[in-house]
């Protein structure tokens, strides 16, 4: 399941509230908690935050979804992605 799915059961179960058993709550809670334990933030210096909050607001992006565009630009650049994972401007696929 990925964090989008725990993030829309979540939110689904807000609207629904009463309609949602406990046992089902409890286990969606406990999902969520268990994500959050489990991430890991990446921390930057201060310079590099300034630039990263720049760059998602141009993108639409959040910080860590920018993040990640970054590294896959980066990733795709230097050939460790596979080549057809680039359109033919050098850019990834889906991403300009």
């Amino acid at each position: 399941m990925t964090a989008t799915d725990t993030a829309t059961l979540l939110e689904d179960a807000a609207d629904r509230i009463a309609d949602i058993s406990r046992p089902d709550l409890q286990i969606m809670l406990r999902r969520a908690a268990l994500r959050l334990r489990n991430a890991s933030a990446v921390s930057m210096d201060d310079d590099v935050e300034e630039v990263l909050r720049d760059l998602a607001g141009e993108f639409g992006l959040t910080r860590n979804d920018t993040i990640r565009f970054i590294v896959r630009e980066w990733m795709a650049k230097n050939t460790y992605l596979p080549v057809h994972m680039l359109d033919k401007d050098g850019d990834v696929d889906g991403n300009t």
